[in-house]
C-alpha cells in the first residue's frame, strides 16, 4: 500500500485493537439476549449510547483501558470571525487515548443494516462511510471504523456491500484505493483481528494525514450469541 504502511510505525496499534475488542465484547454481552432497552428494534442512537455506557462502566475498566469513551461527540467548524457554528456532526462512539508522543481518536460509526439497497446506500453514503472520506469525521486521523448491525443474515448483506465497493458510483465517490490484487478492500483486515475487511480512501489535504489517505476497518455485529458469518 506504499505510503500507507509508513504510519504504522507511529500509530498506537495495540491501543486501537484493545479499544475495538472491548467494544465488541460489550456488544456481545448486551446483545446476547433480547433486552427491553437493547434489541433489534432499538433505534441506532439509543443502541450506541447504551453500548458506550455499558462499555465504559464494565468492560473497559475490567480490561484496564486507559483512554476515554464518548457517545454523540460533537465535532464541526466555528467561523472565527462570527463565532457561528457553521458545521456540526455527532460521532456515534469515539475512543480517545494518548501518551507523550502519540494520539488516538478512534471513531466508530454505526449503521443498522437490512438487506435492502436503501440500507446499503446509507452504510456507504453521506450518512455512513463517506463521512470518513468527504465529510469531517476523523479529521487528520489515519484510522476509523464502520460498524454494521446486521438485521438479516450475513450472506444477504455483506457480500452486496463488497460488490458495491467494486463498482461505480461507489468506487469513485468513496475515492477507494485498490490493493495489489486490484480489489478495493482488503479481507481480512490488516489492522484489526476481528474486523472483516478494510478500505482505504483518499482525502482532501485539510482532512487527511500527511500521506493523504484514511484506513477504515469494517466490523459486522448481530443480535444473539452467534457473531459469525451466518
Amino acid at each position: 500500500m506504499g505510503a500507507l504502511s509508513d504510519w504504522r510505525t507511529a500509530f498506537p496499534t495495540q491501543s486501537a485493537v484493545d479499544a475495538s475488542e472491548a467494544l465488541l465484547q460489550a456488544w456481545t454481552e448486551l446483545a446476547s439476549t433480547p433486552r427491553r432497552g437493547f434489541n433489534a428494534r432499538t433505534k441506532e442512537p439509543a443502541l450506541t449510547k447504551r453500548l458506550k455506557v455499558y462499555l465504559e462502566n464494565y468492560v473497559s475498566r475490567e480490561r484496564g483501558l486507559l483512554g476515554m469513551w464518548a457517545a454523540e461527540n460533537i465535532i464541526g467548524e466555528v467561523d472565527p470571525v462570527t463565532g457561528v457554528l457553521v458545521q456540526e456532526r455527532r460521532t456515534d462512539i469515539v475512543y480517545g487515548w494518548n501518551d507523550h508522543t502519540r494520539e488516538l481518536k478512534l471513531v466508530f460509526e454505526f449503521k443498522r443494516l437490512g438487506k435492502s439497497k436503501q440500507h446499503r446506500d446509507k452504510y456507504l453514503g453521506d450518512e455512513g462511510l463517506a463521512r470518513f472520506v468527504t465529510g469531517i469525521y476523523s479529521r487528520n486521523q489515519p484510522v476509523a471504523a464502520m460498524v454494521g448491525i446486521l438485521l438479516a443474515p450475513y450472506a444477504q448483506i455483506v457480500p452486496h456491500i463488497q460488490a458495491a465497493l467494486s463498482q461505480d458510483p461507489w468506487t469513485a465517490a468513496l475515492r477507494l484505493r485498490h490493493n495489489a490484487d486490484g480489489i478495493p478492500y482488503s479481507e481480512p483486515s490488516t489492522l484489526f483481528p476481528k474486523a472483516l475487511f478494510d478500505t482505504h480512501h483518499a482525502r482532501d489535504k485539510s482532512l487527511s494525514p500527511s500521506y493523504g489517505y484514511i484506513h477504515v476497518a469494517h466490523f459486522f455485529l448481530t443480535f444473539g450469541n452467534n457473531q459469525s458469518k451466518t
